[in-house]
């Protein structure tokens, strides 16, 4: 059940996971999206189509068994970031600071809890999660916020039913646990379908890395879409060659906000230094779209 790769099941339950090395870019790349979509006055909507539990216990039975954690956020977590990058990194770094305001790091906030803390008022959250548990404990993480609305479908069903959002504007996250067989199959006809019903939202994907040849293969058929704009953000802590274990994860961006990618280059330097497992750990941010997007 450790396997990745076409036909393959991966088996992700997050909570064993959560503040890992693949949490803290999916995170850091969640909140500098919202953070841009908020330089419009107009409202938003963000679709998490596996939302979780809104909120992880570091020292629970899960995260504790793995303690994944402490070399992901441990690592992060009140450390002192360069000049411009510490800018970059406060929306996240801040959402976990309320959720620890008594100074140590117990708590750590899941995708849908990061986004609704960043949210403004007049912009709208729908959280998905299929698990009725996990959807329980996400209705009460939320507290019955206004601007909140939690779901039980299918994610796949779950984008096609919520687009286009009302607003017009909105990012759409999909984080899969990868427990279906060809889930990168998966992810291309679902951003094949979603792109059509609506073109210019912002989608957030993301994937586990274990070996090179599937995740090249898939950025090949990401291309092969002919969307204008597309980005993949790959972060590797170890050699991607040992197939039994994450050494990596990436994150595929279609329509970034106009901003994004400097900041994300910003960052990524100091996050690959940060959470490297070895001297093999590096990043890449390429375009797979038809459009040329700037980095810098």
């Amino acid at each position: 059940m450790h396997r990745f790769g076409p036909g393959a099941v991966m088996n992700y339950r997050h909570a064993y996971h959560a503040g890992n090395f693949a949490d803290v870019l999916k995170h850091v790349v969640l909140a500098q999206v919202i953070e841009h979509l908020k330089r419009k006055p107009a409202p938003f909507r963000v679709i998490d189509t596996h939302a979780g539990l809104g909120v992880y216990d570091l020292g629970g039975p899960e995260a504790g068994k793995t303690g994944e954690w402490q070399d992901g956020i441990g690592r992060i977590w009140q450390s002192d970031p360069p000049g411009r990058l510490a800018d970059i990194l406060e929306p996240y770094i801040g959402v976990i600071s309320r959720l620890n305001a008594q100074g140590s790091l117990r708590l750590y906030p899941g995708s849908p809890l990061i986004a609704h803390a960043l949210m403004r008022s007049n912009d709208v959250l729908i959280a998905n999660e299929l698990h009725p548990a996990d959807r329980a404990t996400l209705e009460e993480t939320l507290g019955g916020a206004g601007n909140a609305k939690v779901l039980g479908l299918d994610a796949w069903v779950a984008v096609k039913s919520l687009l286009p959002p009302k607003e017009r504007r909105g990012l759409i996250l999909v984080d899969p646990p990868f427990e279906e067989p060809d889930e990168l199959g998966r992810i291309i006809a679902g951003l094949a379908n979603a792109g059509r019903r609506f073109a210019t939202g912002v989608y957030m994907v993301w994937y586990p890395i274990k070996d090179l040849p599937p995740i090249m293969a898939f950025h090949a058929r990401l291309a092969g879409l002919g969307l204008e704009k597309v980005v993949a953000v790959d972060l590797v802590v170890d050699r991607p060659s040992a197939t039994d274990r994450l050494n990596g994860c990436g994150i595929v961006i279609v329509n970034p906000p106009f901003g994004l990618l400097p900041h994300l280059m910003d960052a990524l330097p100091w996050l690959t230094a940060r959470l490297a497992r070895s001297a093999d750990a590096h990043f890449r941010l390429q375009s797979l779209g038809a459009e040329t997007l700037p980095t810098a």
